[in-house]
């Protein structure tokens, strides 16, 4: 894939209508956005409008975005002990995968979820049965379940990599289950990537546990906190512990060259725009 057809670009925001995080992203400079497809803090959303759908379409084809990601709600925990919460979990995200089909959207991240009162391994169990059960509601659907690697905060899943292949497998190794790579919490999860040397390390790692196929969606973002720490806090691109060269790095290291890039640094409105420049000159050799 050429430089100029790189897939770059930042969650956008939804305000005023799910077309507008496309457009909005268009006026940044982005080739690709994520979005959520409703409110992250309520557990259920209104069916979409044909108007919404339309509009959504519209847009696309108008800016010329066709690969978009979904993420979401952040109140889903798939691997939750408590039984209402589980089932408000899967409920509202097979409403997160009706609406990704709806609007043609190939891939949902989700986090893993968090065990709370219960162990590392029941919650790994429950999560793969959700992943299941999911799948099954959906059979027949083209939008995939992107599980995103994450940080290893409290007793949250997902902080090494056997975590994510063990989910694989508890879907049978179906082809919708994919992983979203998040720089940040990969790193502040143990794995080294600030160098060219370190990233493709870290990228036979997961090959060999997981498999680069499986890998849909990379979430670029900077680390407030050092390798290993376990601590979620992202940072613009290149003023934390990554730094730039590990960003060089990841734009440029071959077996990523066809994998959406997503920004999901602070300030969105504000930065985006030079997160993204920043990008775009690594990527060109600046």
């Amino acid at each position: 894939m050429s430089r100029d057809n790189r897939l770059l670009g930042a969650h956008m925001p939804t305000s005023g209508g799910l077309h507008k995080a496309i457009t909005s992203g268009y006026e940044i400079g982005c080739t690709t956005i994520q979005l959520f497809t409703a409110s992250p803090r309520q557990w259920r959303a209104r069916p979409l409008s044909e108007e919404e759908i339309r509009d959504f379409e519209q847009a696309r084809r108008e800016t010329g975005i066709d690969v978009i990601i979904s993420h979401d709600s952040y109140l889903i925990n798939l691997a939750a002990p408590n039984v209402d919460v589980l089932q408000r979990s899967r409920e509202a995200f097979l409403e997160e995968l009706q609406r990704a089909e709806a609007l043609g959207i190939p891939w949902v991240v989700t986090h893993m979820g968090a065990y709370l009162d219960s162990t590392e391994e029941e919650g790994l169990k429950v999560l793969g049965e959700s992943v299941r059960l999911l799948l099954k509601q959906t059979d027949g659907m083209r939008v995939g379940i992107a599980l995103e690697t994450a940080a290893g905060q409290g007793t949250n899943l997902g902080y090494r990599f056997e975590h994510l292949a063990r989910i694989i497998d508890a879907a049978g190794g179906s082809e919708r289950v994919g992983v979203c790579f998040d720089t940040c919490h990969v790193f502040v999860a143990g794995y080294d990537i600030r160098t060219p040397e370190a990233l493709s390390a870290t990228l036979d790692e997961f090959d060999q546990v997981i498999g680069l196929d499986r890998l849909k969606v990379v979430h670029v973002n900077d680390a407030k906190k050092p390798l290993g720490s376990r601590v979620d806090r992202h940072e613009h691109i290149g003023d934390g512990e990554l730094g730039l060269e590990a960003f060089r790095a990841l734009l440029h290291e071959p077996r990523l060259q066809h994998v959406p890039v997503i920004l999901e640094t602070p300030d969105a409105e504000k930065m985006h725009p030079e997160n993204l420049r920043r990008l775009k000159e690594l990527l060109n050799g600046e």
